[in-house]
């Protein structure tokens, strides 16, 4: 009997031999496009896609938690979530205590400026600047270098809605923040007269990390999203996610 269940789950299948729920973080410090959220609850955007079609692939029920960032690791360590996605090795202190998946897309950390002032193109221009940076956040060598030594004075602020209304009142000269998020700004609201510079800061790659809880082997959840990258199905899903807002 062992020996026929175990075939069957294998013809059914990885999504019904693992069968259950998933619970997928993510968190309200992402924004547009990747997480488009109403009353604590995921709407839309990138983060929603992709987990209904990494849930639907492994046929797992699938349920969103909003999870701040400084939640992460307690959430990932009771269950509460088991995968969460948007991190970086990199930006762990201690990136072994998880498993990361393969590399989904890239990033890259750039500027949001007023139209009105000139574009900001090298970085040795962004000397004697204020710039609205995110509280907590580690930055590029070069650029962290030029904090630490005053050569650019760094605003922490909570969120780029922060970041932008400073921007308005001419109190940063420029807001740095993830690539996609800015572009979507400034594409739904152009009213607002802001732009993203040329210059790119630093560039990386983003990935899911998994809890030690996951319903499925890593190696199944692993499976899944490299086939999306492959194939294309995560790109669509990007741009996709910045052309317009997300329905419910």
């Amino acid at each position: 009997m062992r020996r026929r269940s175990l075939g069957l789950c294998i013809l059914l299948g990885v999504g019904q031999a693992f069968a259950g729920e998933l619970r997928w973080g993510f968190s309200p410090a992402d924004g547009m496009p990747y997480v488009d959220i109403v009353d604590h609850q995921l709407q839309g955007g990138f983060t929603r896609q992709l987990g209904e079609r990494v849930a639907q692939r492994l046929g797992l029920s699938l349920r969103f938690v909003e999870t701040p960032n400084r939640r992460i690791d307690g959430f990932m360590a009771s269950g509460h979530i088991h995968v969460i996605c948007n991190s970086n090795p990199g930006w762990d202190s201690k990136p072994e205590r998880y498993h990361w998946s393969p590399a989904l897309f890239e990033e890259q950390d750039v500027l949001l400026q007023r139209d009105d002032r000139p574009a900001i193109r090298d970085f040795a221009e962004l000397r004697g600047k204020t710039l609205g940076t995110s509280l907590g956040y580690v930055y590029a060598d070069d650029l962290m270098q030029a904090f630490a030594a005053g050569e650019i004075r760094r605003e922490d602020t909570r969120d780029l809605a922060s970041r932008v209304q400073m921007l308005k009142r001419s109190r940063l000269d420029a807001a740095v923040d993830m690539r996609r998020p800015l572009l979507y700004l400034t594409r739904q609201h152009p009213e607002l007269g802001l732009s993203v510079s040329p210059l790119v800061l630093q560039s990386y790659r983003m990935h899911c990390i998994y809890g030690g809880q996951l319903p499925v082997p890593v190696e199944s959840m692993d499976r899944v999203l490299d086939e999306m990258v492959r194939d294309g199905s995560i790109g669509r899903l990007l741009e996709n996610s910045l052309q317009a807002p997300q329905e419910p």
